[in-house]
């Protein structure tokens, strides 16, 4: 990982250690009801969003929220992206935050990137989704006509794939859900019993 390696200076003459060279990246564990799943954070090139989440770690908003929403793509049933988080739970919400597309950040819906749930831009809390597969239609595009701002990514699943693709294939209401959701609703929610910052 970049943030570990020494820098190298004049050809190789001189070397700088790792802590000097660049801050790492701070990792969350998410405990959930299947397992463990480790996350990256891109606080260097997603800062808004990637330490909002930090927030809701830190004063532990997201323990015992859930994994609610499995949306498997019709074209490749194990491709598509996991839901979590407080579902607007007003007492333990904070306020929306600014939006990062992808444009800024260069962080794209690549395959285990975590990025954040929205309606309008800056109308985003702490509701977090992660990619299976690659994903370039989350990705901000300038081109297309009306919201084109895409999500905003802010790092990615270091391990713990295996249980992020256990939640994709978990059982789903056929009824539940609103409008492009219905029939993506988890059923039962897989509980995230913990989300804690880890060693890198």
């Amino acid at each position: 990982m970049l943030s570990r390696r020494a820098a190298i200076v004049a050809g190789g003459a001189f070397a700088v250690w790792p802590a000097l060279a660049q801050t790492a990246r701070p990792r969350v564990t998410l405990t959930t009801a299947l397992g463990a799943i480790d996350l990256e954070l891109a606080t260097d090139k997603a800062p808004i969003t990637a330490n909002n989440f930090l927030a809701y770690v830190d004063k532990k908003r997201l323990d015992g929220s859930n994994f609610y929403r499995a949306m498997k793509l019709a074209a490749d049933p194990l491709s598509g992206l996991i839901q979590g988080g407080l579902q607007g739970d007003p007492t333990k919400v904070f306020p929306t935050i600014a939006h990062e597309p992808t444009t800024k950040t260069g962080l794209l819906h690549k395959d285990g990137v975590i990025s954040l749930a929205r309606f309008a831009p800056g109308t985003a809390t702490c509701d977090f989704f992660i990619c299976v597969g690659d994903q370039p239609f989350l990705d901000a595009d300038p081109s297309q006509s009306g919201d084109n701002q895409g999500f905003a990514a802010f790092g990615h699943v270091v391990s713990g794939m295996e249980v992020v693709k256990k939640i994709l294939l978990a059982s789903v209401s056929p009824t539940a859900g609103e409008g492009v959701m219905k029939g993506q609703m988890l059923d039962p929610q897989i509980a995230i019993l913990a989300a804690r910052r880890s060693a890198g």
